[in-house]
Formats: C-alpha cells, structure tokens, sequence
C-alpha cells in the first residue's frame, strides 16, 4: 500500500529547514517542484557522508517510493526504507498475510543512491546494503527513478 501522499507545503517546510541547517537560502522554486530540490538535496547530504534533517529525508524517501508505486504498480514486492516507509509495488501473485514473499529493504542513504542514480542495484547488492528475498525482490528495471517535478 502507498504511503499517505505527500503535501507539498509540509515538503517545503522541511526542505526551507533543511536548507537554513545548511546555511543556503530558502527554496524559492516552484511548489511543483519542491519534491526533486528535496530529493536532490537529501541525496547530496548523504553522497557526502552529511546527516540530513529528518522531515527532509522522510520527504525524500517518501517521494521516490511513491513514484515506484506509480512506476511499477503492484502488490507482490514489499519495499521496505525503514524508519521512515513501506510500500507494495510490482505486478504479480497479490501479498495479504505475514511476511511477503518478495521483500526488499534499505537504508535511507542506499534508497537514494539508486533512485537516483548514483549507484546501481548490482553494487547495492554486491556491498551488502540491500536485504532482498524472493523471485520477483530485483528493482532494478524501475531504477534509477525520474519523476515529472524533478
């Protein structure tokens, strides 16, 4: 199941915060495209071993998760970003009960490597930093991940 939708003004606030934490000045885009300054700047903080603020990081995490759902609809992989979501998305044998077959999960900085590029499922995989089980648990047809307001 999708994650609540995200509002773009609870976005812009974290985003404004986060931004203010990093001494730039406020994001003044437009509200469209809130999501992908979020995005880029969360992803930015932790290329370079930075800890963002967490309403941003939610933000962002939420956000690519929400257009995998879009990219990929479904209800038979699991994608787990834990603390901050978990969404159902592929097409195939729908999951109801107790663990799903197909589960994938990472950290928030490893979600935001290879939704937007900067690694790939391979070397996620290959380092260690994704848990993935099941036939159809291999995201790497949808990544890297572009979304309309980027």
């Amino acid at each position: 199941m999708p994650p609540r939708r995200l509002d773009a003004g609870q976005v812009r606030a974290a985003l404004d915060k986060q931004l203010g934490t990093l001494g730039r000045p406020p994001y003044d885009g437009p509200l469209g495209g809130v999501f992908g300054a979020c995005v880029a700047v969360v992803a930015e903080l932790y290329r370079h071993g930075g800890v963002p603020e967490r309403d941003a990081a939610r933000s962002a995490v939420r956000h690519l998760l929400e257009t995998l759902v879009t990219a990929a609809p479904g209800r038979s992989v699991e994608v787990r970003v834990p603390p901050y979501a978990a969404v159902q998305c592929v097409e195939g044998p729908r999951h109801t009960r107790g663990t799903p077959p197909n589960v994938v999960e990472m950290d928030p900085p490893t979600w935001l490597a290879l939704a937007t590029g900067t690694t790939t499922w391979a070397e996620a995989v290959a380092d260690g930093r994704i848990s993935a089980s099941g036939p159809r648990a291999d995201l790497s047809p949808y990544l890297p991940i572009t979304t309309a307001n980027d």
